[in-house]
C-alpha cells in the first residue's frame, strides 16, 4: 500500500517533494515513551516540523513554540493551549499581551531575560490573569538567564501578583551523543534545584529539559540508541528531584519519518568528475553536520535500490552556488536523467530551516502518509518569486 501511494506521486511528479510518514512518527513517539521512565512527559519542538503537528497533538503532552508564527499555526490547527509552551529569546510584547488578555489561552511562558519577566508581570497585572512561567537557566549562551537572576526572581516571588513560577527550563544544544555530558547537565540541574529549596524554600513543580538527543543522518555513523536511552533513563531515575520532568525533543522525534524525493535533471563529466544535478538542493535538504557533503546520507535511486552500484557521482542541487553539493563521490547504479532519488531521515528542519527563498525557487509540495497509508496534501507547491519581488505600488 505504501509503495503504491508513493508510486502514484512519482507518476504525477511536478517537482521535488516531501513525504512525512505519520504512522512511523507515532511509532517513534511510542518508542521514546517506552524508553523513558514513566514519570517523564514529552514535549515536541514545533520548529523541527510544523506539518505534522495536528496528527500528533493527542500523542504528546506539550508543544514548544518559539515564535508568533508558530503560535498562530498551532492555534489554527486546534492544539490545546494548555499544551503550549511559549518559548523563544524574543517574545513580541504585542503578541504576549494579546495572549495574556485572551481568556481562552492557558499556555506556559518561558522567561528568557529579566526584561521578559517584567513584560509578563506587567501584562498579568494589567489584565488580572494568572500567568504560568518556567525560568530558563542559561547554558552560557544568549539563551536563558543566570542562576543569580533566577534566585532573585524566586526570592521576591511573593511580591509579584499573578505569576506562577512552575519551575526551571534548560536546553544546551543538539546531537548530544555523550551520556557523560547529559549526566553533568542533570547533576547540575539537580544540585541547582536543591539549592533553591534549601536557600529559598522553593520546590520546583516542574523541570523541562531539552535533551538534544542525536539523530544518525549518515551511513558512516555508529550509535547504539537503545543502550543510550537506557543509560539516560538511569540518570533520570537517580536524580533527587522528584517533581514533574518534561523532555523537550524535536529532531530525535521527527527526523526519521521524513523522505525527500527529487529527480535527476542533468548529468555531465567535468575534468574527470561525474556530476548529476537534481531539481532540489540544499535549500530544501538540510542535514545537521553535513560538512559540505563529505558525509553520505541515507538515500537511494527509486526502483533501483538493489542494483549494483558501480560508478561514483557528485550529487548537486539546482542552485547557482558552489555550496549546493548534496553528496560527493557517491556510488550509484546505472542512472539516467529522469530517475528519482529519495533521501531518508528528512523529517526534522528540512522544510522549516532551509534557505528556501534563495534564487526564488518553488517551495516543494508536502504530503503526509497517514496511518492508513493514504496520501494527504498539506501544502501545494508555492511559487516564491512574489516574496522576492519589490512592490513599488504600495502606499
Amino acid at each position: 500500500m505504501r509503495e503504491q501511494e508513493i508510486n502514484k506521486l512519482l507518476e504525477n511528479y511536478d517537482g521535488a517533494f516531501y513525504v512525512y510518514d505519520i504512522g512511523k512518527l507515532k511509532q517513534r513517539i511510542s518508542f521514546l515513551r517506552s524508553s523513558m521512565p514513566n514519570k517523564v512527559s514529552l514535549c515536541y519542538a514545533v520548529k523541527a516540523n510544523t506539518f505534522v503537528i495536528k496528527e500528533i497533538e493527542k500523542d504528546l503532552d506539550r508543544f514548544e513554540i518559539c515564535s508568533p508564527g508558530e503560535a498562530n499555526i498551532c492555534r489554527k490547527l486546534g492544539v490545546d493551549t494548555e499544551k503550549m509552551v511559549i518559548s523563544g529569546v524574543y517574545k513580541t510584547p504585542y503578541v504576549i499581551e494579546n495572549m495574556i488578555k485572551d481568556k481562552e489561552f492557558k499556555g506556559i511562558y518561558t522567561v528568557e531575560s529579566m526584561h521578559q519577566f517584567e513584560i509578563l508581570c506587567k501584562f498579568s497585572e494589567k489584565y488580572g490573569r494568572n500567568v504560568k512561567v518556567l525560568l530558563r537557566l542559561t547554558n552560557d549562551s544568549q539563551f536563558g538567564i543566570n542562576e543569580e537572576d533566577i534566585f532573585e526572581i524566586i526570592k521576591n516571588r511573593e511580591r509579584v501578583n499573578n505569576i506562577d513560577i512552575l519551575g526551571i527550563q534548560y536546553f544546551s544544544g543538539t546531537q548530544k551523543q555523550s551520556v557523560k555530558k547529559l549526566k553533568r547537565e542533570l547533576t547540575h540541574l539537580d544540585e541547582f534545584l536543591k539549592r533553591l529549596e534549601a536557600e529559598l524554600s522553593y520546590t520546583a513543580k516542574e523541570l523541562e529539559y531539552g535533551t538534544g538527543f542525536p539523530v544518525m543522518y549518515f551511513e558512516a555513523d555508529e550509535f547504539n540508541e537503545e543502550e543510550f536511552f537506557k543509560e539516560f533513563s538511569e540518570l533520570i531515575n537517580s536524580m533527587e528531584y522528584r517533581g514533574k520532568i518534561t523532555l523537550e525533543i524535536g529532531r530525535s522525534m521527527v527526523a526519521d519519518c521524513g523522505e525527500y524525493y527529487t529527480r535527476i535533471v542533468d548529468m555531465k563529466t567535468n575534468k574527470g568528475q561525474n556530476y548529476l544535478l537534481i531539481d532540489g538542493g540544499m535549500h530544501q535538504l538540510v542535514y545537521y553536520g553535513q560538512h559540505m557533503a563529505m558525509k553520505q546520507p541515507y538515500f537511494a535511486v527509486c526502483g533501483k535500490e538493489k542494483d549494483k552500484k558501480d560508478k561514483l557521482w557528485n550529487i548537486c542541487g539546482s542552485l547557482c552556488s558552489m555550496n549546493d553539493i548534496i553528496v560527493k563521490q557517491a556510488a550509484m547504479p546505472d542512472i539516467k536523467i529522469g530517475d528519482t532519488l529519495v533521501f531518508k531521515n528528512v523529517g526534522a528542519y528540512c522544510s522549516t530551516e532551509g534557505i528556501s527563498l534563495f534564487l526564488s525557487r518553488d517551495l516543494p509540495t508536502v504530503y503526509l502518509l497517514n496511518e492508513n497509508n493514504k496520501i494527504i496534501t498539506v501544502r501545494s507547491r508555492i511559487e516564491t518569486e512574489v516574496f522576492n519581488t519589490p512592490n513599488y505600488e504600495r502606499k
